[in-house]
């Protein structure tokens, strides 16, 4: 029997494989709120048969949109269209729906990637951007406020009372974004942050507030819903976060009851130098999972069926989430099903697709 394809459970959530559609910003909201382009994009996802949906990094502030397009859930306006999204969804599928919690930091501001992605200043009509320390994110950008204790406190609240949004919104799971060089990122790493408070210095200083954030969140979402945390293991910058820290990291979300560690790396700096090859961040998410009780995803150039059974099948992770390769081939799962003589839940009005190569390969949803 396929490892890839046997149920796991995080909490009282049960996925019916261990495909994961990980988060992917999309640049196409509208001040915040879910538009049409959401319904395509995530409806045609949720047919794949995945095991779970996790949808794109959902600002908490207006300020920490990285891009003027972000999705949001700040406001009643953000919830109303994201309420008409996730309705849409659940008519037409039983996937379990997660939403990631982010916020930009320094990052923020920027033009949409296919417009350059450049950083937008208030004088050309973006906005402000706030970190942990006034350092811009890179040569030509302008430094972001450092944040103040009081600033710190009314983050948090944002995230809080996007929690409430999410639960009245009726997710399955939610995803805490401290990856790729955003916010929380910036607060881990001691290139970004050089504060000389509670949050800034030791290692246990800089987890301080993304420990704090995970703790509330935790405590404002239904006990029995999973929560669990993206990082990136390195910034491939020496003198930067690394998988040393990130284990230590780890093992306190681990005994603050998170759900799951989602483990890719970088974003945090321009000059990070990354060897890119498939697997490459699999051996970061093996290293962190010897230490922890929670299941581990990995990510990265993960392509093939047999690669994606391999590393659940030698325990270099509980699942492997999909991102780009997902959105080249929608229908990814199917066929890692097909290939590795497995079922895969379809929706009805596909059955007749099936090749006959592969009789019986669709469950009914």
């Amino acid at each position: 029997m396929s490892k890839l394809f046997e149920p796991i459970s995080l909490g009282k959530l049960t996925l019916a494989n261990r495909i994961v559609i990980a988060p992917m910003c999309q640049y196409s909201s509208d001040e915040g709120k879910a538009t049409s382009w959401h319904h395509a994009h995530l409806g045609q996802l949720s047919f794949s048969g995945a095991g779970l949906l996790i949808l794109e990094a959902t600002a908490v502030e207006a300020v920490g949109r990285i891009s003027a397009q972000d999705l949001g859930l700040w406001d009643d306006a953000t919830e109303a269209a994201l309420q008409d999204l996730v309705t849409g969804l659940r008519e037409n599928s039983n996937m379990p729906l997660g939403l990631q919690l982010g916020h930009a930091g320094r990052k923020a501001s920027c033009a949409a990637p296919w417009n350059g992605g450049a950083q937008i200043p208030p004088s050309a009509g973006g906005w402000q951007a706030v970190a942990p320390s006034a350092l811009a994110f890179a040569e030509g950008s302008e430094a972001p406020l450092e944040m103040s204790p009081e600033r710190i406190a009314e983050l948090k609240k944002a995230y809080v009372d996007t929690v409430r949004r999410a639960d009245r919104l009726g997710f399955d799971l939610l995803e805490l974004h401290g990856a790729h060089g955003y916010l929380l990122h910036q607060f881990l790493s001691p290139l970004s942050n050089q504060r000389t408070d509670q949050y800034g210095g030791s290692l246990e200083n800089r987890m301080r507030l993304l420990l704090e954030i995970f703790a509330e969140i935790r405590a404002a979402f239904p006990a029995e819903k999973p929560i669990g945390v993206r990082i990136s293991a390195t910034d491939w910058v020496e003198g930067g976060w690394d998988l040393e820290q990130s284990i230590e990291l780890a093992k306190a979300l681990d005994e603050l009851g998170c759900s799951y560690i989602h483990v890719s790396s970088g974003g945090l700096s321009p000059h990070q130098k990354i060897t890119v090859g498939p697997n490459y961040q699999v051996p970061f998410a093996d290293g962190i999972k010897r230490y922890v009780k929670m299941p581990v995803i990995a990510v990265g150039l993960i392509t093939e069926p047999e690669q994606a059974e391999a590393i659940i099948g030698t325990g270099q992770a509980d699942m492997i989430a999909l991102a780009r390769g997902i959105l080249y081939n929608p229908r990814w799962p199917w066929h890692a099903a097909a290939k590795l003589g497995e079922k895969v839940a379809a929706p009805k009005q596909y059955w007749r697709s099936e090749p006959h190569s592969v009789k019986g390969l669709f469950l009914p949803e």
